[in-house]
């Protein structure tokens, strides 16, 4: 193995690793971000969603000015399919009770009953669904230098409120700071390696192979190595604890990861993927598929809301 690809596993790999970090201390989710949006009409997890994105759009093109960029991830013509995709996700997103990042921050938190997620997002892939065929691959942005020049100019007021803030170490750690870390190591992972979502390593376990690729093996090991962080972030925060699962919490986590596979073997990305790559680098399907699971997710919220008002009636 060659020094150039050493240092690029090595790089993965403690960039998986922080990305879970930064997903237990950021408590990510979609799930929450609605909901906080629909019953406290407050948008801090949302926001910190929709930075985090800008971010990677505005790295992305910063590598793009540098010349310096990995392999972007697919186009898919938007279809039926795709609504359908993001209907499933957010609905297993909420009978799971978090999406496929904040099931990682709660595993971080010992919540061990979330490791049924991921089973169940495999075995939802596993389902013989016809799957999506890319329209091709997404090329960088036509305009690098405005996206970028924006970027650098939201980078400088984010360095220059830490410095005012009097204790920069505390105010980074703060959950919506620590979300843009999931921004910083989706990028590095993608010059490293590839563009890269722990779900896509589960997506591809659960679809056959004739020979064991390396590169498939590699992202196995990212997986670890961000359950890892993840964990260690729990430790950190003095959050993590040790909770044995419950059978009923076993059953949801399986049922909503199932349904998560399933929308993400009809519109390829996943929660974070179409988030965190998709929604950036202004891929239709994503745009599509993140409005069909974000609208899902508050329809259903607001429609158990109701049926609580009425059972206390």
């Amino acid at each position: 193995m060659s020094g150039a690809a050493i240092a690029a596993l090595a790089v993965a790999l403690l960039s998986a690793a922080l990305m879970g970090l930064a997903i237990q201390r950021g408590a990510t989710c979609m799930v929450a971000a609605v909901d906080e949006a629909l019953t406290q009409r407050r948008f801090g997890r949302a926001g910190a969603l929709a930075e985090a994105a800008i971010w990677v759009g505005g790295l992305v093109a910063c590598a793009q000015l540098s010349g310096w960029f990995g392999t972007m991830p697919a186009r898919y013509a938007p279809t039926g399919a795709t609504v359908a995709g993001g209907v499933l996700l957010g609905l297993g997103a909420w009978v799971n009770r978090a999406c496929v990042f904040g099931s990682v921050a709660r595993i971080g938190n010992g919540q061990w009953g979330w490791l049924a997620t991921p089973v169940g997002f495999f075995l939802g892939c596993l389902l013989p669904i016809s799957r999506a065929e890319p329209s091709g691959t997404q090329l960088p942005f036509a305009f690098p230098g405005l996206v970028a020049l924006g970027f650098v100019g939201l980078l400088g007021w984010r360095i220059v409120e830490t410095v005012r803030s009097g204790a920069p170490l505390k105010h980074l750690w703060h959950p919506h700071r620590a979300t843009l870390l999931i921004a910083f190591t989706f990028v590095t992972t993608m010059l490293a390696v590839g563009a890269w979502a722990y779900t896509d390593a589960l997506a591809a376990l659960a679809r056959p192979m004739t020979v064991m690729n390396p590169r498939f093996a590699l992202r196995g090991v990212m997986v670890a190595a961000l359950f890892a962080g993840a964990i260690l972030g729990g430790r950190i925060a003095g959050v993590a604890r040790w909770e044995t699962p419950k059978p009923a919490v076993v059953l949801r986590c399986l049922s909503g990861g199932a349904m998560m596979g399933v929308g993400a073997a009809l519109v390829p990305g996943s929660n974070d993927g179409l988030i965190m790559l998709g929604l950036p680098l202004l891929l239709p399907h994503a745009w599509v598929a993140v409005t069909a699971m974000a609208l899902t997710i508050a329809a259903v919220i607001w429609i158990s809301t109701r049926f609580q008002s009425f059972a206390r009636a």
